[in-house]
């Protein structure tokens, strides 16, 4: 996550999943088996969805959702 840019973390607690199956729901709240698909399929979808949903994944998969719960405090 080197080089992260503050705006995305802002982006991860404030933008919603714009279609599938957890439509409508904060990116950060996706659980990680949904992300794991993802992963499983090819990957994560192009643009800037893309870097929010691996900047989720690789948040949680370190067991670093600690930074979800204070982004979610500053910015929700």
């Amino acid at each position: 996550m080197e080089g992260l840019r503050p705006e995305i973390l802002k982006e991860i607690v404030t933008t919603k999943m714009p279609f599938g199956k957890y439509e409508g729901r904060i990116l950060c709240d996706l659980p990680i088996s949904y992300l794991e698909w993802f992963v499983g399929k090819g990957g994560f979808p192009k643009g800037k969805l893309g870097i929010l949903l691996s900047t989720v994944y690789e948040i949680k998969i370190n067991g670093l959702e600690e930074i979800i719960f204070e982004l979610k405090k500053q910015f929700q």
